[in-house]
C-alpha cells in the first residue's frame, strides 16, 4: 500500500510563460517575452502564410480530439462547437473528424490518414504532447499548419496554440483549498492532511494545473498547515485508477483526510466514491474542472466543493478565426493575445481564455446563466440538493 503514498516532487511543474506580449512563433526565447510584455508584433499572419502555403483557400480541416472516456467534454461540446463555428466561418467547408480513444499512436494514424484526404488544416487536440510532434512535423513537410486545440503540443513548428490559462486553472483549484483552510470549513485546520490527484503527466496541461495550484498550495505546506500525504499524476486521467488510488490513500491515512486536490470533474466523481464508502462524502474538500454535468450535480449535493468552469464556446469560436485567418491569408488580430513556452525553450502564439471557478455559491450565475448547462438537466432525477437550485 505505500506505493500509494510515495511522494513524487520529482515531477516538477513545467514553467509555462504565458504574456500578453508580441505573438511569435519564433525561438526567442521566454526571457525575451517577459521583458517585452508591451511589444506589439503583427508576424505571425506573415510567418504563417510562408511557412504553411497549403492554408490559403483551405476548406478540408482535420480536427483531431484526445479521447472521450474519462470527460465527457470532447464529443459532447468540442466537438460539435468546433464544427459549426469553423463552417459558420467557411460555410463550404469539409471536416474530417476522428477521436484518438486515448491512444497516442491511433492519433497519430487518424492524422495521417486526414492529410491523405486532404487536410490542409489540422486542429488537434493531443493525447500525447510530446508523441504529438511527429504529426506537427508531417503536416509542415506538406506546408500544412497544424493548430494546437486545448492542450499544448511540444513543437515550435505548431501554427498556434489555443487553450485556457491552464496556470490559472490551478491556481484558482489550489485557491480555494486555501481560501477554506482559513475559514475553516470541511473540518480543515492546521496540520490538515492533503492529497493531490493530478492528471496524466503525458499531457501538459495537467503538468500546468499542479504547477498553478502549488502556487497557492506549496507554501502552506512549507508551513505546516497542510500535510501533503499524496502527490502523483494519474495514467490516461483513469477514473478507475483515480478511484483505486483515493481508496489506497484512505486505507494507508485510516480515513484521516481532510481535503482532495483532484484536478477533473471525472475524477473527482470517482474519488467521492471512494470517499461515499468510507461515509466522508460531503465531509471532505474535493476540487473538479471542466463543470460537466455530474460536476456540478455532486457540487449541489455537497459531494464536491467546487469545479473550474472554461468556455468551451469561447474556445471553439477562437479555434475558428485562427481556422478562418489562415484560410483567408489574413492576421487573426487580437484573437492571438499571448505566448506560451515550450519545453525546448521557444514559444508559441496562444490564444488563451480565462476559467471561472465555480461553487455553490455561483451556479447560477455562471454555467446555468450561459446556457453550457440547463436547470433541466442539472436538476432532472437529482436527490438531496442543498441550494435550492432544483426547487419549486
Amino acid at each position: 500500500m505505500n506505493r500509494f503514498l510515495n511522494l513524487t516532487f520529482k515531477f516538477l511543474p513545467l514553467m509555462s510563460v504565458v504574456m500578453f506580449a508580441a505573438c511569435s512563433n519564433q525561438n526567442n526565447g521566454a526571457n525575451n517575452a517577459t521583458n517585452n510584455p508591451n511589444a506589439a508584433n503583427n508576424s505571425t499572419a506573415t510567418n504563417a502564410d510562408t511557412r504553411f502555403a497549403a492554408a490559403k483557400g483551405c476548406k478540408n480541416i482535420g480536427i483531431l480530439l484526445p479521447e472521450s472516456d474519462s470527460s465527457a467534454r470532447y464529443e459532447a461540446y468540442d466537438r460539435p462547437l468546433l464544427e459549426k463555428e469553423i463552417k459558420a466561418r467557411i460555410p463550404d467547408a469539409t471536416i474530417q473528424y476522428a477521436n484518438a480513444n486515448n491512444d497516442a499512436d491511433t492519433q497519430q494514424n487518424q492524422a495521417d490518414a486526414a492529410l491523405t484526404k486532404g487536410a490542409c488544416i489540422l486542429v488537434v487536440d493531443p493525447k500525447d504532447s510530446d508523441k504529438a510532434s511527429v504529426i506537427v512535423q508531417k503536416a509542415k513537410a506538406s506546408q500544412v499548419p497544424v493548430i494546437a486545440y486545448d492542450r499544448l503540443i511540444q513543437d515550435p513548428d505548431v501554427a498556434y496554440y489555443v487553450s485556457f490559462d491552464n496556470v490559472r486553472v490551478g491556481e484558482l483549484q489550489g485557491q480555494y483549498i486555501a481560501d477554506q483552510l482559513k475559514k475553516g470549513t470541511y473540518g480543515l485546520k492546521p496540520g490538515a492532511n492533503l492529497v493531490m490527484i493530478n492528471g496524466s503527466q503525458t499531457d501538459n496541461n495537467a503538468l500546468q494545473f499542479r504547477e498553478g495550484a502549488l502556487k497557492a498550495l506549496q507554501p502552506l505546506v512549507d508551513s505546516k498547515q497542510l500535510n501533503l500525504v499524496f502527490d502523483q499524476y494519474t495514467p490516461n486521467w483513469d477514473n478507475a485508477r483515480a478511484q483505486s488510488i483515493m481508496e489506497g490513500i484512505l486505507t494507508q491515512q485510516r480515513n484521516n483526510v481532510q481535503a482532495a486536490y483532484v484536478a477533473n470533474d471525472g475524477m473527482a466523481n470517482t474519488v467521492i466514491a471512494a470517499l461515499r464508502a468510507q461515509k466522508l462524502d460531503g465531509k471532505v474538500l474535493v476540487t473538479g474542472q471542466d463543470a460537466t454535468l455530474t460536476g456540478i450535480q455532486n457540487i449541489l449535493t455537497g459531494d464536491q466543493s467546487m469545479t473550474i468552469y472554461k468556455p468551451i464556446a469561447k474556445e471553439a469560436q477562437a479555434t475558428a478565426d485562427l481556422v478562418a485567418a489562415l484560410s483567408n491569408g489574413t492576421n487573426p488580430g487580437g484573437v492571438v493575445n499571448g505566448q506560451t513556452a515550450l519545453k525546448s525553450g521557444g514559444q508559441v502564439a496562444s490564444a488563451l481564455i480565462a476559467p471561472i471557478a465555480v461553487d455553490k455559491t455561483n451556479i447560477q450565475q455562471t454555467v446555468l446563466a450561459d446556457g453550457y448547462l440547463k436547470r433541466e438537466q442539472v436538476c432532472n432525477g437529482l436527490t438531496g440538493d442543498t441550494t435550492g437550485i432544483c426547487r419549486g
